[in-house]
């Protein structure tokens, strides 16, 4: 189990499945850059991050959930997590959601259907699985926090805008769990990894002038070959 002190913000796995430099560059160096990618990101999540709920249909819709896991070590927040077959007064519960009490103290979570995170993205779905990464890590804060079982959540992109199903099975969950201690490793360490320049993924970076992908790499490169030289 992780103290308080030592949880590390959900973000950081998405950062570090799409890439490990950048994110040590944002969460060991503490650096950042926006681009237009960036504030348009920040603008639709913007959009969701409201106090307000809402019910429709027998599904209630909370924003901006606060989550956090013990046992995995992070901390964050969810875009929106919809309660399936809840109960017209289940707004007196929700509370929990704000401020991190017992789950103890709530009641009629056991009647719920079913829990069913949702991520907000500004782009398109991408080949890897730093989105799904995220949302999984969303998931099993909901588990722990709850004491439930949640088996899949959803993505909503942007520029399709429509949603992309995610479900979370063993192999998600396992991979969630081992980019998590990998980000906790070089939380630790302190150490930034080495460039590794892909085209398509460094010029969608906000940071790629910060990071100077190519610059550093040709130094890297220069300084082996001198080495080998020795």
């Amino acid at each position: 189990m992780f103290d308080e002190a030592d949880l590390l913000p959900l973000s950081a796995l998405q950062h570090h499945v799409y890439c490990p430099r950048q994110c040590a560059l944002i969460h060991v160096e503490q650096q950042w850059s926006e681009n237009r990618f960036t504030a348009e990101g920040r603008a639709q999540h913007d959009r969701v991050d409201r106090p307000e709920a809402e019910t429709r249909d027998g599904v209630r819709t909370e924003y901006a959930v606060l989550l956090r896991s013990l046992r995995l070590g992070l901390i964050g927040k969810a875009d929106a997590v919809e309660f399936h077959g809840i109960q017209s007064d289940f707004r007196s519960d929700i509370s929990y959601f704000k401020s991190h009490e017992e789950v103890s103290q709530i009641s009629n979570l056991k009647s719920l259907v079913r829990v069913y995170p949702v991520e907000h993205k500004r782009g398109k779905p991408k080949p890897d699985h730093c989105d799904w990464v995220q949302l999984c890590a969303q998931a099993l804060c909901l588990e722990e926090m709850m004491q439930i079982e949640i088996s899949e959540g959803a993505i909503f992109y942007g520029q399709p805008r429509r949603r992309q199903q995610v479900e979370f099975t063993p192999e998600l969950r396992a991979e969630t769990e081992a980019v998590t201690q990998r980000v906790h490793d070089l939380i630790r360490n302190g150490k930034t990894p080495p460039p590794n320049y892909d085209e398509k993924k460094c010029s969608a970076c906000s940071l790629f002038d910060i990071c100077m992908p190519k610059r550093t790499r040709r130094v890297e490169e220069y300084l082996a070959d001198a080495i080998l030289q020795i």
